[in-house]
């Protein structure tokens, strides 16, 4: 349905429901009617469960349950009021909620709800249990047609609040945009500095506008401050602001007025430069204080998603291109899911279920403390979205841990539960642009307040957020030219003496005494986490990562500058193996792999561009790596990395977990399935380390494969087929001399298109020709002015193409690009009177054993694996693919039964005349009797390769053929 007929189904439900409603006998009637009515689902007596068994202090029923979205609800009788307590048969008083908490409790940990949901029939309440503590939100039955989306819930497996906050993540980046420009244009100046002092005021413009809404300031303390001035006031009182905000409240002076007075003091460094401000326009104070401040509400936004749209909005080359954009949360967590948040939720779950009050809750406070000990750094962090999200996700796992410690009750005086025991001191990152440095920071604190926040909520006690603890934690530098683990310590550093140990500690506070305080972290991480020893002067300290994360850049080697091709020499040596055929990412993964071998037990995830892990990269990258003793622990195969820009670019990405110490359980992502694997190769199948190399022959007994012909003309003997009739109608011995020409476009489309063609024609049949001889002079030009000396060699023959391979024979083409929603790649002959381009690969006397085979699923599935990539399109190779590939050792009779499922492929397509190849292998409109075809021709080379056809996944396929490959090899 569209927004309009669900709104209007939602309305008629409403209707139909008003003023009735009976708990025992029309429960399961309500909800089915809304979820098929309004929701569309088609099935659900497989979707929603009823009166579902729980075992609390006898048998009790869930009313409704539904685990796919992880929802549990709760239903009354209409009139029942929702939030007041109800007698139970063991006589406590319990609402709704808490009636369905008790449930929740009793079922497994991985099935607990995300949603509780209490329902008299003319309202609904919707607790998010992963916002312990909040109010619930209320839906009227009576508002339902328009607030239909408040459900979505119910059968979006993804929350709405993500759609939320990037919706006004979106919003914030494009306001801070406004204020950019308007700023700018006071500036006047657009050189460096002032172009980093406007970034400057923008990232401490937006932590004052988070800090009024986010209770960090009092309610709109930034806003009426401000709104005290007008316009041509308004740059003293930000400098005095941001001066207070730098200043100890117990330094400042006496005089000050009031309302600076009632600011907290900031420290952190966020305000402790002091910067010029230019003058404020009514414009722009207008856009200050009712845009920005009034009309926004800055405590929604997601610090995940707004770092890297603030950075990208007040970036000018990125603003130039119009490219705001951001790394989705969902694919952060294909990195950091896999690499350790699963393995942590698991642990919890499996400490929740310890039935020994005592027990569970020594392992609550020793899993906090472990928590509290894990260290990150993302060597390529731009704005620390993977910073962040990773610290929010970790918060957030801490927060259920003091839920459990504290049962949701108010705390006093807190025993031996700290609630917050995670710091974002814990990530650290490297980034080559100052101002992302400073955005980066700017998050991870705005992260530490809203998580501050929730965990309030869950003691029932306030916490002092200000003043920021100094972060030092991301440096600015280019990481390929910096030790990752080693960090400057700054002038103030001194040791402390705890447990028997030296610590060295940034950055240390003093108590009331004198003596110094640790406010890093818990002070036995400090020790366990720095380089310890006795007192002794230096200026850096060692620190050991337990993860390393991050997506560094994606830069093709053919796009890279010469400063990132000699950060390659620099990092691999000249003498490496195809370096400069290698993406610029693969310098981290070398310099990961470089770490890890000193701290053997750390553990490392990046996204990258999938050429990594298909072609000729494979080898180059992959092969020193893992017989150095690096293991892929993870990986999810190539999807769609997108950004969320004005001009959607999209990036084909892979991504690889890896480490040196063996994990229990491999896993392998492909879209929306996961496997467990024995073993992850380089090509992210479960097989053998193998490398696939360039071969310049085939290493089975078939023909050689080589590129069709290639023009270098400009485009100079390419004739249209439009061109190609007028010249024909004019003259028609030019027929002799114009060949079709056909590439991969043309063979899978359809298209017409023709060529000169010279080769072995007598000179008097083109020498008299005006139209042949102006192409041809025209090549001859267009080959002497190149500045490549064997282009302009090529001048010396300007009647043929640069290279000639046209086959003499019947040939089997195959297109060099392909896109990868077709399950296979179209072959076919051609006649040597038509001429293939260099966007095809020819095969001269393919028979049809040949032509079957390769056609066969287990050639499609032996090219997916190894393959080169342009974007996800597949990009075929001879020498990777063709040459590598191990074909069967098939009998007479197996080799017999693939010719003829062969030529029923040919005799198949020939039924539907001229329809394009595209169209005939368009996965939904395949001709039913063409993908039998295709099906019979699969199971007979299966059946020559001894593969049970019947079972054979496409997995099991790829493993196969390694293996096989590596016996011929």
């Amino acid at each position: 349905m569209n927004e309009k007929q669900q709104s209007t189904a939602a309305t008629q439900f409403a209707r139909r429901w008003t003023g009735r409603g009976y708990e025992k006998g029309e429960s399961q009637i309500f909800w089915t009617e809304l979820l098929t009515e309004v929701f569309g689902i088609d099935n659900p007596s497989t979707y929603i469960r009823f009166e579902e068994q729980v075992k609390v202090d006898k048998t009790n029923f869930i009313d409704v349950h539904i685990p796919s979205t992880k929802v549990l609800i709760e239903q009354k009788s209409l009139g029942k009021d929702l939030r007041r307590g109800i007698r139970q048969s063991d006589g406590s008083m319990l609402t709704p909620f808490q009636q369905a908490k008790r449930y929740s409790a009793e079922l497994p940990y991985s099935q607990r709800p995300r949603w509780i949901v209490t329902c008299n029939f003319e309202r609904f309440l919707v607790y998010d249990m992963e916002q312990p503590g909040a109010e619930p939100q209320e839906i009227l039955l009576a508002d339902l047609g328009r607030e239909y989306y408040r459900l979505q819930f119910l059968v979006n497996v993804k929350s709405e609040h993500l759609a939320r906050e990037l919706e006004v993540s979106m919003r914030a980046g494009e306001i801070i945009g406004e204020i950019y420009d308007a700023l700018l244009e006071q500036y006047g100046d657009r050189d460096a500095e002032t172009l980093r002092l406007l970034n400057v005021l923008c990232v401490r413009l937006v932590f004052c506008l988070y800090a009024e809404d986010a209770g960090i300031f009092g309610r709109d303390q930034f806003h009426d401050y401000l709104a005290m001035h007008d316009a041509s006031m308004m740059r003293e009182a930000l400098l005095q602001l941001f001066e207070t905000l730098n200043t100890p409240v117990d330094q400042r002076s006496r005089f000050m007025r009031d309302e600076l007075r009632a600011f907290p003091y900031t420290n952190g460094g966020l305000f402790a430069e002091p910067i010029d401000i230019p003058q404020f326009t009514p414009e722009l104070a207008s856009l200050l204080l009712q845009n920005a401040s009034l009309d926004f509400d800055w405590s929604e936004i997601s610090p995940t998603i707004f770092g890297a749209v603030f950075e990208s909005t007040l970036n000018p080359d990125t603003r130039r291109t119009g490219g705001m954009h951001y790394t989705s949360i969902e694919n952060i967590h294909k990195v950091i899911d896999p690499l350790l948040m699963d393995d942590l939720h698991r642990e919890f779950g499996e400490i929740c279920q310890d039935h020994s009050p005592r027990s569970r809750r020594q392992k609550l406070l020793t899993f906090q403390d472990r928590l509290a000990s894990l260290t990150f750094l993302d060597p390529a962090c731009g704005s620390g979205n993977f910073l962040t999200e990773t610290y929010l996700s970790l918060r957030r796992l801490e927060n259920q841990v003091v839920t459990e410690l504290t049962g949701g009750r108010a705390v006093i005086g807190f025993d031996d539960v700290t609630p917050i025991k995670v710091s974002i001191n814990q990530f650290h990152g490297i980034e080559i642009n100052d101002f992302a440095v400073t955005v980066a920071t700017t998050a991870l604190w705005i992260s530490e307040a809203q998580m501050l926040r929730e965990t309030e909520r869950i003691i029932q006690q306030d916490i002092d957020f200000l003043p920021l603890r100094s972060y030092a934690n991301i440096r600015e530098g280019n990481a390929l030219h910096m030790d990752w683990d080693v960090i400057d310590l700054p002038d103030d550093t001194i040791t402390i003496h705890a447990n028997d140990v030296y610590a060295t500690v940034v950055n240390p506070e003093k108590s009331a005494v004198g003596e110094p305080v640790v406010t890093y972290g818990n002070i036995n991480l400090v020790a366990s986490r720095l380089e310890v020893g006795p007192q002794r002067e230096r200026q850096q300290t060692r620190v050991h990562y337990d993860y390393i994360i991050g997506n560094p850049p994606f830069v093709g080697a053919r796009q890279m500058t010469p400063a990132q091709k000699q950060d390659m020499i620099d990092i691999f040596g000249a003498k490496w193996k195809n370096v400069g055929n290698m993406d610029y990412v693969c310098c981290w993964y070398k310099k990961a792999s470089l770490l890890l071998k000193n701290s053997p037990r750390t553990r490392a995830a990046f996204v990258s561009t999938n050429s990594i892990c298909q072609g000729e990269q494979v080898a180059s990258l992959w092969q020193p790596m893992i017989s150095d003793g690096i293991q892929i622990n993870f990986a999810h195969r190539t999807f769609r990395w997108d950004s969320e820009s004005a001009q959607k670019a999209h990036v084909h990405c892979v991504v690889v977990g890896f480490g040196r110490e063996d994990v229990a359980v491999k896993t392998i992502y492909d879209g929306d399935e996961k496997a467990h694997a024995a073993h992850i190769n380089a090509y992210l199948a479960d097989a053998p380390d193998v490398f696939i190399v360039k071969r310049a022959a085939p290493l089975s007994d078939v023909p050689p494969m080589n590129y069709g012909s290639f023009a270098l003309d400009d485009g100079n003997f390419t004739i249209s087929k439009e061109e190609y009739g007028k010249l024909v109608s004019a003259d028609a011995d030019l027929a002799q001399l114009l060949r079709p020409f056909i590439g991969a476009q043309e063979m899978l489309h359809g298209i017409e298109r023709y060529c000169v063609w010279l080769k072995d024609v007598p000179l008097l049949a083109f020498t008299h020709k005006p139209v042949i001889r102006q192409k041809v002079a025209q090549v001859k030009q267009w080959r002497a002015a190149s500045k490549r000396r064997s282009t302009a060699l090529l001048a010396q023959s300007p009647t043929l193409f640069a290279e000639v391979r046209q086959p003499s024979t019947t040939y089997l083409a195959v297109p060099t690009i392909c896109s990868e929603k077709r399950s296979y790649i179209p072959m076919m002959y051609l006649s040597p009177d038509v001429i293939a381009s260099n966007q095809l690969y020819v095969v001269p006397d393919a028979t049809l054993y040949h032509f079957g085979v390769m056609q066969s699923s287990v050639h499609m599935a032996w090219m997916r694996a190894v393959c080169g990539r342009l974007k996800s399109d597949y990009r075929y190779s001879s020498s990777i693919v063709y040459n590598n590939f191990p074909w069967p050792e098939a009998s007479e009779q197996q080799r017999a039964k693939i010719e003829q499922t062969a030529q029923a492929i040919l005799d198949a397509r020939a039924m539907h005349g001229d329809v394009p190849l595209a169209d005939l292998y368009d996965e939904v409109m395949m001709p039913v009797e063409l993908r039998k075809a295709h099906q019979a021709n699969d199971r007979a080379v299966m059946e020559a390769y001894g593969m049970p056809w019947h079972t054979m996944t496409e997995a099991q396929c790829v493993a196969h053929l390694f293996a096989l490959y590596q016996q011929l090899t």
